[in-house]
C-alpha cells in the first residue's frame, strides 16, 4: 500500500540520523519499517523471526514510504516489505501493468538494476479504496466507485477524509477523479493522517474515506468498500525486499522471509490488524502469535 507518508517525515533528511550506511556481514541486519498497523506487525515479525535464527538486528521502524525507499537505496535500511504498485509506478514511475504477476515481474526486473531483490510475494493485496458507512451506501445506492460518480455528478455533496500522500499521488486521487469522472472540490477533502480516516468516517465527520483493503477496521466498523469497477488502482502485494549485498552476506535470511510470505494472504492479513486496531493486542505480541501459529518459530 500499501503507502502513507506522515508530515513530520516530509522534510527529513534522507540522512536518517543513526542509519549509517553499511556493507559488512559481520554488522546487524538493519530491518526497515513503514508508519501503520500492517507494517509495524511486519516488521516486528521479521526481526523476531530473524533473530530466533541468532541473527543480529536492527529494527529501523515507522519511516513514511519514499524515505524509507531512499534509506534502502543509499545502505542505510538492508530489508523491508515492499508493495509491488509502490515499486513499479511510484518509484520506478512506470505505467500501471496488467494484473499482479505482472506488476511482481516489473518491480522485480526494475528494482534488480538497483542492486534490490524482490524475493517471493505473499498472495496479498493491500490496494487503496474508497469506503462509506454500509446504511448511508444503502440509502445512497453507492456501491461501486463509478456510482460514486454518477451521484456526485447529479449533485451530491459528499466529503472525503484522504491522507495526504493519497491527495498528492500519481496513483492517487487526481487521477483517480480524471479516471471515473468526478471531482471533489478541495473544501470537501479533509486531509489527515491515514489512521485517522477510519474514525472520521466512523464518527460522521465524512461521507467517505480513504481505507486500505486489508484493514481489519473496514468490516469491524460496518464500513462498505466500493467496488473499484474500473480496475483504477494498481495491485500492492507484499513481498520482502533485500540489498544484493546484504543477501549475498546472508544467504539463508532468503529462505527464512520466503516461508514467511507463503503463510500471508490477505485473510490473515485482515485478521492481524484486527488483533492490533479492534482488539488492542501489543503489535509484538500479534506478530508473535502469527509466527508461532504458521509453525515459523
Amino acid at each position: 500500500m500499501k503507502h502513507p507518508l506522515p508530515s513530520l517525515l516530509l522534510g527529513l533528511s534522507l540522512a536518517l540520523p543513526g542509519l549509517a550506511a553499511h556493507a559488512q556481514s559481520d554488522d546487524p541486519i538493519v530491518v526497515g519499517g513503514l508508519n501503520y498497523t500492517e507494517h509495524l506487525i511486519l516488521t516486528s515479525a521479521t526481526v523476531q523471526l530473524l533473530e530466533a535464527h541468532d541473527y543480529n538486528v536492527d529494527k529501523r521502524e515507522g519511516l513514511g514510504t519514499s524515505v524509507l525507499r531512499q534509506a534502502q537505496e543509499n545502505g542505510q535500511v538492508d530489508l523491508y516489505w515492499e508493495y509491488t504498485g509502490n515499486s513499479v509506478i511510484l518509484f520506478n514511475d512506470q505505467p500501471q501493468p496488467e494484473d499482479a504477476e505482472a506488476t511482481y515481474r516489473t518491480a522485480k526486473r526494475l528494482d534488480a538494476e538497483k542492486d534490490l531483490i524482490w524475493l517471493d510475494p505473499s498472495d496479498t493485496n493491500n490496494t487503496y479504496a474508497l469506503a462509506m458507512r454500509q446504511a448511508d451506501a444503502e440509502e445512497r445506492d453507492i456501491h461501486s466507485l463509478s456510482d460514486l460518480a454518477a451521484a456526485m455528478n447529479d449533485g451530491a455533496e459528499l466529503t472525503l477524509a484522504s491522507n495526504a500522500e493519497f491527495y498528492a499521488r500519481d496513483d492517487g486521487l487526481r487521477p483517480l477523479q480524471e479516471a471515473y469522472g468526478f471531482n471533489f472540490p478541495r473544501s470537501d477533502v479533509k486531509r489527515m493522517d491515514s489512521g485517522l480516516t477510519y474514525n472520521a468516517l466512523k464518527n460522521g465527520n465524512v461521507d467517505i474515506a480513504l481505507v486500505f483493503a486489508t484493514d481489519g477496521r473496514n468490516g469491524a466498523f460496518d464500513f462498505e468498500v466500493l467496488d473499484d469497477d474500473q480496475a483504477f488502482f494498481p495491485v500492492y502485494q507484499l513481498a520482502p525486499v533485500v540489498r544484493r549485498d546484504t543477501l549475498e552476506s546472508h544467504p539463508d535470511i532468503e529462505g527464512l522471509l520466503n516461508a514467511m510470505a507463503a503463510e500471508l494472504d490477505d485473510a490473515t492479513l485482515i485478521d492481524l490488524n484486527s488483533r492490533v486496531d479492534i482488539d488492542k493486542q501489543e503489535i509484538d505480541a500479534v506478530a508473535h502469535a502469527f509466527l508461532t501459529e504458521q509453525g515459523l518459530l
